[in-house]
């Protein structure tokens, strides 16, 4: 019997790590969603044993979603759904999206992301670590809006 939670259960994981039922979060900063993020990070989904399976990703960027532009700090983690032979079918995507009002401090950032995949050999307190830096960028800002959501893709 698996110790992994389904990935039906993954975004009410998310939303549990980062407290988002409670109005604490509304007040959210990059730095609060970061350690949640990796809290929820850890928590093993029953994914395909493949090391591209089960991937977390930070993204930032200036981007218009049928709006104005802003910054957006994504927040993803990604699962691959694979069909009743063992094929890839496609995926699922649970994210913590903070957008924040376009300035000028934000907007020279530019674009960056950056993957970590469970089973590739890779280690996640290692990766983490070295995303500090682009974290450190955010600080003193505080998001427009949170959205936590799943998608499939």
């Amino acid at each position: 019997m698996s110790h992994k939670l389904p990935i039906s259960a993954a975004l009410q994981s998310l939303r549990d790590e980062l407290g988002s039922n409670h109005h604490e979060f509304a007040e959210s900063t990059a730095h609060d969603a970061w350690p949640a993020f990796l809290r929820f990070g850890r928590q093993r989904f029953d994914t395909p044993a493949a090391p591209d399976s089960d991937g977390l990703l930070i993204q930032y960027g200036t981007h218009a979603f049928g709006g104005p532009p802003m910054f957006t700090l994504d927040l993803c983690r990604q699962f691959e759904i694979n069909d009743v032979e063992g094929e890839h079918y496609h995926y699922v995507q649970v994210h913590c999206e903070l957008r924040y009002a376009l300035q000028s401090s934000l907007q020279h950032l530019g674009t960056f992301d950056s993957w970590f995949f469970h089973d590739a050999g890779s280690d996640l307190d290692t990766w983490a670590a070295g995303l500090g830096i682009h974290l450190e960028l955010l600080r003193g800002h505080r998001p427009a809006k949170i959205r936590l959501y799943e998608e499939l893709l």
